[in-house]
């Protein structure tokens, strides 16, 4: 496997599943592409939580089935296991984070933060999925546990707000 930042050629992204597996494109910013990606997820969570709870349960629950395939598909065709520019496991991270927490400006903040922050210093358990954990359910799976953790906290917040 090549290294995880190597350069992504256009060519590349001709192939939809590598596409949507890079977010669009926002998974090749040189710069914090796991933020781009959490940052695309955010109209999708606006547009989500004016729906019934029903509704994004099963956007987020195709988002997590799907993910692993794709996330899997996409490290394989460029050859690294576990690309920077592969976000779409931050998409189902950050869905999982705002999935029942308050509406507001405020809490998808909180949510952004705690979820880019359990995604990048990977606390334990989720350190060690992330390095024992291969192939494109182990991509998605260090995000989702971030997702659980971060929600947790938003609800330990809302407590107290």
């Amino acid at each position: 496997m090549a290294e995880k930042n190597r350069k992504i050629h256009p060519h590349e992204l001709k192939n939809p599943i590598v596409f949507i597996a890079m977010g669009f494109g926002s998974g090749l910013v040189p710069i914090a592409p796991g933020t781009a990606g959490t940052l695309l997820t955010v109209p999708l969570v606006f547009l989500l939580q004016q729906q019934s709870l029903l509704v994004y349960t099963l956007v987020t629950f195709i988002v997590l089935v799907t993910g692993s395939w794709v996330c899997g598909y996409a490290a394989n065709k460029l050859k690294v296991h576990d690309h920077s520019g592969i976000v779409y496991d931050e998409v189902a991270g950050f869905l999982i984070t705002m999935s029942i927490v308050p509406h507001g400006w405020y809490w998808m903040l909180a949510g952004f933060v705690l979820f880019r922050f359990f995604d990048a210093v990977k606390p334990w358990p989720i350190s060690w999925l992330d390095k024992n954990i291969h192939g494109g359910f182990g991509i998605m799976l260090d995000d989702v546990i971030a997702g659980l953790f971060s929600l947790f906290f938003l609800l330990l917040i809302k407590q107290w707000v």
